[in-house]
């Protein structure tokens, strides 16, 4: 078994944390050919066909979760995701890519790992992904998707069009299962 870590957004450690999100999907770094089928799941090829690990891990593995954190004058760690946490800490906020493991209070094991396109999502996954139906009018590519799986990509180009990685370029994806322990 092996620990790393991995990021989550405000509104995603809440979803953890209520037990909401048991799933995540992070874009793969270079493009997968259709032969990865027969490799194990936590594993994908790129175009040349030669296998590459999932670096969010396998089943059994575990991810501490990075999140955005202070340490108040206590010197105990607070988190910016909890709501109630007093104004004079906004000062204080160090991003999550710095969180040390000491300071993570949320870890998960890997459960499942396997690769797909992201349009490819169905509507239980967008559930598992932690995601709740705001009611807004879906989105005109791809046509006909449940209003779930359409707040599932406005969150998913909110965090990756500008990078290049919207639901447009169909980007094939780790699609990392988990369980909260």
């Amino acid at each position: 078994m092996k620990e790393r870590p991995i990021l989550f957004s405000g509104p995603m450690v809440r979803a953890i944390l209520d037990g909401r999100k048991t799933m995540t999907r992070r874009r793969i770094g270079k493009p997968v050919c259709k032969l990865y089928e027969g490799w194990p799941q936590y594993w994908a090829g790129p175009c040349d066909c030669q296998p590459i690990r999932c670096p969010y891990g396998q089943p059994g593995d575990r991810l501490w979760v990075r999140e955005t954190w202070a340490e108040n004058i206590d010197g105990d760690v607070v988190y910016r995701a909890d709501n109630g946490v007093a104004e004079s800490m906004m000062d204080r906020w160090r991003p999550s890519i710095y969180m040390p493991r000491r300071a993570s209070r949320i870890t998960l094991e890997v459960t499942g790992v396997r690769v797909e396109r992201l349009n490819e999502i169905s509507a239980d996954d967008a559930v598992a992904e932690g995601v709740v139906d705001d009611g807004r009018p879906g989105m005109i590519y791809p046509n006909g998707a449940p209003p779930i799986v359409n707040a599932f990509w406005r969150l998913w180009n909110g965090l990756n069009e500008k990078r290049g990685y919207g639901l447009v370029n169909n980007p094939w994806v780790w699609v990392v299962e988990f369980r909260r322990v």
